[in-house]
């Protein structure tokens, strides 16, 4: 690394770490504040509150990485045209694309950490946030495991049908019923106790089952046994539980992008391989944002770099406002495109890339006009 990519960095580093804690902290305090009441009512300690805010951390950080970087991006890079740091280092024969290289690589690097924690931490931080808040009102005699009664699970790959009490804590499961189609034409109806998935197996315990030919009355080959092994179930728990926050999601019409992972959201469509118009824009509008979200730390590079770079001695709160302009508006286009994505109006992939690639080509256009 050359001298000047480690001086750069060096004053990138002290005001980004200073925005992002100050950011973190006000995020909390602010949530704090609004939360103070239930947190009275519910009944938690400080080592509760404590413990809430950890898990929460990362969704904060991920609406905050961006801000704090385009904050310190913009405060180091006017600092830098202040006192005629970028014009000398441009006279030297550096040019401003390869002087944004360091930028450009803090860019990338909160782009990976802001996918981490999308895909890893950010979608279970919810429901942990929620049993830290019910620990000490939860009645004694309620039971801790969470049971998704009647749930409907459909296979439509296989033209399997599901109904079931599912636990997707313990991934147990329970009143087990499956419908499903066999080669022949006919239908074969099973109803199980209970059923575990191991060594990728399913096995159901206290099993009837049957099945019913087209044109007859009475089912045939009846039978009854205390386990059954069916092999050819390709289904899993984890999809049954995917399945289950797709729903929740989709039937409300949402258009967040933090609560449903890639995986989720891959799982279900190769389960659900024709959907219906409305299910399938809502599907890949939310594919394509967790896609385009992470890129969004790149994207405010581009941004900062024409705002903050262009000469002149400006004050340094000149920053400050253009950072919450940007975001305002950025976010303002976000919630569009994912609405008219959702709604139909817009392709799903440009309904969620719009604002990376508008705010991107926009960055790169003034970049090139910086003088």
């Amino acid at each position: 690394m050359r001298l000047l990519d480690r001086y750069l960095l060096r004053e990138l580093i002290v005001p980004l770490g200073y925005c992002l804690g100050g950011f973190l902290i006000f995020w909390i305090s602010f949530d704090l504040l609004t939360q103070l009441e239930s947190f009275q009512q519910h009944k938690l300690r400080g080592p509760d509150v404590a413990e809430y805010y950890f898990v929460k951390a990362p969704e904060f950080l991920v609406v905050v990485l961006p801000v704090a970087l385009l904050l310190a991006l913009l405060y180091t890079l006017t600092n830098h045209a202040r006192h005629n740091e970028l014009t000398a280092m441009r006279t030297a024969g550096v040019g401003l694309w390869r002087l944004s290289a360091p930028y450009f690589a803090v860019g990338f690097a909160a782009s990976l950490v802001l996918f981490g924690l999308n895909e890893g931490c950010v979608p279970d931080s919810a429901d942990a946030a929620e049993q830290i808040l019910n620990r000490r009102t939860r009645p004694a005699t309620a039971p801790r495991p969470r049971w998704h009664e009647k749930l409907a699970f459909e296979n439509s790959r296989d033209e399997r049908s599901w109904l079931l009490d599912f636990n997707p804590e313990t991934l147990e499961m329970r009143n087990i019923h499956v419908d499903w189609r066999q080669r022949d034409g006919s239908r074969r109806v099973l109803a199980a106790e209970r059923g575990v998935r191991t060594n990728d197996l399913w096995l159901f315990f206290n099993v009837q089952a049957h099945t019913e030919i087209p044109g007859s009355v009475f089912p045939v080959n009846r039978n009854l046994t205390n386990v059954l092994a069916l092999p050819e179930f390709s289904e899993t728990p984890e999809e049954i539980k995917s399945e289950i926050k797709i729903n929740r999601q989709s039937g409300r019409g949402r258009v967040k992008r933090a609560e449903v992972p890639l995986p989720d959201l891959l799982d279900y469509l190769r389960l659900h391989p024709i959907l219906p118009p409305a299910e399938r824009r809502w599907i890949f509008t939310q594919l394509h944002g967790r896609l385009a979200a992470p890129w969004t730390c790149v994207v405010v590079v581009l941004i900062a770099i024409p705002f903050g770079a262009a000469s002149g001695r400006r004050n340094v709160f000149v920053g400050v406002a253009s950072s919450v302009f940007i975001c305002f508006t950025f976010f303002i286009l976000l919630q569009l495109g994912l609405a008219l994505g959702t709604g139909g109006y817009l392709p799903p992939w440009f309904a969620a890339w719009f604002p990376n690639l508008a705010f991107g080509l926009t960055g790169a256009w003034l970049t090139a006009r910086v003088r």
